[in-house]
């Protein structure tokens, strides 16, 4: 993993114990349109009533992964070595079955087969990780909020990525009502993820190809967990 993917997941899992690999400095994306780099990224994606399926999120992810999947974008390794980012790069996770198999229909003409759950990554590792949470609310998330924000899935699910982490999620997961110590303990890796990561805003995710970067506070998407820390964001990455 790349120095700030294994910061955020030492921190959240590890007590600071964990540290990146020599030359992992190096692994990055290059070409792409808005994930040029190694990194953290949070796409919030404004729905309501969604539980086990969202067709809002799967616009945004089929729109991320065209943006990653750039014409010339490449990917480089640990040992320096360039090669052309191919859909094999680019693992998108999801948690539960009814929304992997509407990503799966929708990301096919992009040649992106590695869809799934958490379950079916456990020991595979990917230059891009795209993971879609789904659910509108932590109230309307099946099975509960101990399924949706448990450490061990989304520490999985993160930690598959070698240079680019892309969170997609609907704001409120961010602001969940937690009604006790142990409900604070498993939102707070969403919401730390949320505070260290940038922003890039898909308001429309069958928008043309203009850009522009501006910048912003976290108060813009706030965390509502008293035990994160809060931060600044770099940037937005607005596509309009």
């Amino acid at each position: 993993m790349h120095p700030t993917i294994t910061g955020l997941t030492s921190e959240l899992y590890y007590e600071g114990r964990l540290g990146a690999r020599d030359a992992c400095d190096q692994q990055r994306l290059d070409g792409t349109d808005g994930f040029d780099g190694a990194g953290l990224w949070l796409c919030p994606v404004e729905h309501e009533g969604n539980q086990s399926r969202s067709d809002e999120e799967v616009a945004a992810v089929v729109a991320a992964c065209g943006r990653v999947l750039q014409p010339g974008a490449s990917w480089t390794d640990m040992r320096g070595n360039v090669r052309a980012l191919t859909p094999d790069d680019v693992l998108v996770v999801a948690p539960y079955n009814a929304q992997v198999a509407a990503l799966a229909r929708a990301l096919r003409p992009l040649g992106v087969a590695r869809v799934g759950t958490v379950d079916r990554f456990q020991g595979q590792e990917a230059p891009v990780v795209v993971y879609s949470c789904t659910s509108s609310s932590a109230e309307e998330a099946p099975r509960g909020m101990g399924f949706l924000y448990d450490p061990h899935r989304f520490n999985v699910a993160t930690s598959r990525a070698r240079a680019c982490v892309v969170v997609v999620a609907s704001p409120k997961l961010l602001e969940p009502e937690c009604r006790s110590p142990e409900q604070m303990r498993m939102a707070n890796g969403m919401c730390r993820f949320g505070e260290m990561s940038g922003r890039v805003l898909l308001p429309d995710a069958g928008a043309d190809d203009r850009r522009k970067t501006v910048r912003t506070s976290r108060k813009d998407y706030p965390c509502s967990v008293s035990n994160c820390q809060r931060m600044e964001c770099d940037s937005v990455l607005w596509a309009q």
